[in-house]
């Protein structure tokens, strides 16, 4: 493990390494696309995804750069439903939705309670609803909405890594126990779950980096998780870079992502994703990167080893 730098990396310390946000519309979400995925059923099904334009997420981690998108007050009741009703008209079908915001759904400072209903009700023609929120947002009104939905709800929660110091690091505030009890909470209610982990954060080698996003993979399907999403961690959003300069942080190699899905899939404990989202800036090798994107896809449909691409580099 690198040696950790001196300085304070609180939420005033990462504020004050951002550059500007970009200028949003309450009313319209900043992106949206559709895609497949594996269901937790076995087959592969069209997914719906907003990514809906709300007030910034309270806890400002290390190596987000989700603020870029957020405004800086509660946006007003009925915005998110007119920007799900936009969305919904440009999207192709699916029977699967997913809802992220940026944040915690489950924050009322950034979903206002009251939209639940008509959300529910945007949301009744999909078999699954996935939502993402931190540990501390997650109680109650989580089985509440769950009540107002036809389908199954699914929740994603960032266990980002198992690395004590690491995790400590990234300014989370959220714990393993915090992480395990809340799966254990959705779990006892019937609410699905998957974990976002992190493919080497700051403070990590590239060995290091495969070590403990495995470890973090099974400590996250031994809480009972149903799924892990695989995110190679990328720098732009001001902190990373600083810590870059610093060599505190490196990004990741398309390599070590596949490494991580061989083992993950190799346990058939549940799903594992690598997240495909800007790919191409973890290769560097022109030549045999559409075939490696082509092989993670492959293994996100089909959760099976797909045999390795071989190239020179």
């Amino acid at each position: 493990m690198s040696k950790l730098p001196g300085i304070q990396m609180d939420g005033r310390w990462i504020r004050s390494m951002r550059g500007e946000k970009s200028p949003v519309d309450p009313y319209l979400p900043y992106g949206w696309f559709n895609e497949q995925e594996r269901s937790l059923g076995g087959e592969v099904s069209d997914v719906s995804a907003i990514l809906l334009t709300n007030r910034e997420c309270p806890f400002n981690c290390l190596m987000c750069d989700l603020w870029k998108h957020t405004t800086d007050e509660t946006i007003p009741v009925g915005a998110i439903p007119a920007q799900m009703e936009f969305a919904f008209e440009k999207l192709s079908p699916a029977t699967h939705l997913k809802l992220f915001n940026s944040g915690s759904f489950f924050d009322p400072k950034a979903i206002p309670l009251e939209d639940y209903k008509q959300i529910a009700s945007l949301s009744s023609t999909f078999e699954n609803v996935l939502v993402e929120s931190h540990t501390a947002f997650i109680g109650e009104q989580c089985l509440e909405f769950d009540r107002m939905l036809n389908g199954q709800l699914e929740m994603a929660i960032g266990l980002e890594t198992v690395h004590p110091e690491v995790l400590s690091r990234l300014n989370k505030g959220m714990s393993l126990e915090n992480f395990k009890k809340s799966v254990g909470f959705l779990q006892s209610n019937g609410i699905s779950t998957r974990a976002f982990i992190l493919l080497r954060p700051p403070f990590l080698d590239e060995a290091e980096g495969l070590e403990w996003a495995c470890l973090s993979i099974d400590f996250a399907f031994a809480c009972g998780v149903d799924a892990c999403s695989v995110i190679p961690v990328r720098s732009g959003n001001g902190a990373l870079d600083k810590l870059a300069l610093d060599a505190y942080f490196q990004e990741p190699s398309i390599h070590t992502l596949e490494r991580v899905m061989e083992y993950g899939i190799r346990l058939q404990k549940g799903l594992v994703f690598a997240d495909l989202w800007d790919l191409d800036r973890f290769s560097t090798c022109e030549q045999c990167f559409e075939s490696r994107k082509e092989r993670l896809k492959q293994m996100n449909l089909t959760q099976e080893h797909v045999k390795p691409v071989e190239c020179s580099c």
